[in-house]
């Protein structure tokens, strides 16, 4: 029970954030496309590469703290399902080419971004 109010914690942290950057990107960037989604799913990325980084790479995060922070916080962050929703509405609506961009917008720079942020941490000795 411990370990799921710890994920729990987390999760409700990660979901307000998300909530209020998803919501500033879209309110500068405008409504045609998911931005924000985009740009939470990147920074989830990042943060998740170097989070991970510091548990398998330098074990200085243990077991509670990899699970309020990878599971719970970033977890509750990042927004693949809101992802698969948007792109699915955008090929509803005949909009191929935004649903493209999307789907490789968020694969590519997330997974750059995951690499990124290990090598960062791993760059500045962390």
């Amino acid at each position: 029970m411990e370990k799921a109010l710890i994920v729990g914690v987390g999760s409700f942290l990660g979901g307000i954030a998300r909530y209020a950057l998803s919501g500033l990107v879209q309110r500068h960037l405008g409504t045609a496309f998911p931005y924000g989604t985009m740009v939470v799913n990147v920074v989830g990325c990042l943060l998740i590469g170097g989070v991970l980084h510091l548990v398998e790479d330098r074990s200085t995060l243990g077991p509670d703290a990899r699970l309020f922070i990878a599971v719970g916080l970033i977890g509750g962050f990042t927004t693949f399902s809101a992802f698969g929703y948007e792109t699915v509405a955008l090929l509803r609506d005949s909009d191929l080419r935004f649903a493209i961009l999307n789907i490789s917008g968020n694969l590519f720079l997330g997974l750059g971004a995951v690499w990124l942020g290990r090598t960062i941490l791993r760059a500045i000795g962390a």
